[in-house]
């Protein structure tokens, strides 16, 4: 496992912070400004048209938000289609890189390509269980995040409808950002359990704390979040930067050094980190000139201008897609534990009043004791009322049915350091976790009774102040321990759909 941890941290190095800021400066700037400001390379528009006229604006890109990509350009076929051969090879690539790494620096990984393939792949999808899969907290949330807002941007730069979308409110952008996140979650599903995934080369979550869901619900949910962010950035910091400098390498830094995920999906589509689709490279980007073209009529606005500004309308959407933050406290038995972990939660609308909603969270148990660590998983479903929306305000409260597995592990760190030993002065292999750990679990019907308040920015988009909730569980105890009931404390983010 402490393999597979140092991995990741190398990874994030390595794949991230090296393409974005290393790359830069060895491609050369000379190369980069020669192809940029090449005539000709925009094979339609006003450019094309006006080529070899002798024009003033001959020069410069009368379609400022037109792609500047070679790779892209070639893709530009049909504008209201995905490029699935070019989302194939892009994904490949992340795949090839991501799955090359583990393998050439994963000991486990390797190890666990021996035996029957299938044997394996079932041993690891079958082992499935809990919450936290033993990696540390900026690995689950800063690292998958970042793969899911990778695999994000590679669905946008191929999306060929919406890939010009910019940050804002707006109808364009959100159904972009959706349809990034949707392509997202099955990604990484496949990286978690598909054919070609952690679970089928290696079998990781065979062997325990590998098994846990995090990672199912995090790389998807807050890597859109990790999109939004970049987006943001880019359209608020990068711009006025580019506005205040025509340094050509200040640019650069910019933006790839501020949207790092964005930047290595452009490696992904052989492409430089700083591409952009929604303007054009460093040497030909000008910001005034921008604005004088869309006000003159020769170029078309930003994709999702206020022109496509989103209306207010009351009431809850037909479907919500929110992610949580959310603390609990498991106890019973005189006995009390911290949780911290967080969830998913989708709610489809049946009635103006009414939602069926369907949850899914975890979390990590805190203060066991020395060698000692569980999780908690919840999967429910029920009927939500929401409450008339009083302006931005809405209130709401839900029963949910489902069930509660928990899961506590105890290590004997003794027999870890002696099997250790033992296999080094043997030239064995070392000890894997099952050969000094010892694990409980249960599993149970549970029901959960709650309510929260949320806060509406706009028909796409709302914050989740609070939601509290209790939960009682039919669970036997762990090891004497007893945590039939919990009280969670939420607060998230809601995206809202169908409105839009």
């Amino acid at each position: 496992m402490q393999a597979r941890l140092g991995s990741f941290r190398a990874y994030m190095v390595r794949a991230v912070l090296i393409p974005c800021f290393g790359l830069t400066m060895a491609w050369g700037a000379e190369t980069a400004d020669a192809w940029e400001a090449s005539p000709g390379r925009s094979s339609s528009g006003p450019r094309a048209a006006n080529s070899g006229t002798g024009s003033p604006l001959e020069a410069l890109p009368l379609t400022p938000f037109m792609a500047s990509s070679r790779v892209v350009e070639s893709r530009s076929k049909d504008e209201n289609s995905v490029d699935w051969k070019g989302l194939t090879n892009d994904s490949w690539r992340f795949l090839a890189v991501m799955q090359g790494h583990r393998l050439a620096r994963e000991h486990g990984t390797r190890e666990g390509l021996k035996g029957p393939f299938w044997d394996n792949y079932a041993s690891a999808i079958e082992n499935l269980h809990g919450w936290a899969d033993g990696d540390e907290f900026y690995v689950n949330y800063l690292g998958h995040p970042m793969q899911g807002a990778v695999s994000g941007y590679i669905w946008v730069h191929n999306d060929r409808e919406y890939r010009r979308a910019e940050f804002g409110r707006n109808r364009y952008y959100w159904k972009s950002r959706l349809r990034a996140a949707g392509y997202a979650w099955a990604y990484s599903e496949q990286f978690e359990i598909g054919l070609l995934s952690e679970a089928s080369f290696g079998a990781i979550q065979k062997q325990p704390p590998a098994q846990g869901f995090v990672d199912h619900v995090i790389t998807p949910t807050i890597g859109m979040a990790w999109m939004i962010g970049e987006d943001a950035l880019d359209q608020y910091v990068v711009k006025q930067i580019e506005a205040r400098t025509g340094n050509r390498m200040i640019r650069r830094l910019a933006r790839a050094g501020l949207n790092p995920a964005r930047s290595f999906a452009n490696l992904m589509a052989l492409t430089y980190p700083w591409h952009r689709e929604t303007r054009p490279g460093v040497s030909r980007y000008d910001p005034k000139l921008e604005k004088w073209l869309i006000s003159s009529g020769l170029a078309k606005p930003p994709a999702g201008s206020t022109v496509m500004e989103i209306p207010d309308e009351p009431g809850p959407a037909p479907f919500e897609l929110a992610l949580s933050f959310q603390p609990q406290r498991l106890f019973g038995g005189g006995t009390s534990t911290p949780c911290l972990g967080g969830g998913g939660t989708a709610a489809f609308r049946v009635s103006s009043s009414w939602q069926l909603v369907a949850d899914v969270d975890g979390c990590k148990m805190i203060g066991l004791g020395t060698n000692l660590s569980g999780d908690s998983l919840a999967y429910m479903m029920g009927p939500r009322w929401v409450s008339p929306s009083k302006g931005s305000l809405s209130g709401y409260v839900q029963v949910l049915f489902g069930g509660n597995k928990l899961t506590e592990e105890l290590m004997f760190p003794e027999k870890k350091n002696q099997l250790t030993t033992e296999a080094l002065q043997k030239g064995l292999e070392p000890p894997i976790q099952d050969d000094y750990t010892e694990q409980t679990d249960t599993n149970g019907f549970a029901v959960s009774v709650g309510g929260g308040v949320q806060y509406k920015l706009n028909t796409a988009f709302a914050i989740r102040l609070a939601d509290v909730s209790y939960r009682h569980s039919w669970v036997s105890p762990l090891w004497g321990r007893d945590f039939s009931n919990g009280l969670k404390i939420a607060s998230g983010f809601v995206l809202r759909l169908g409105t839009w």
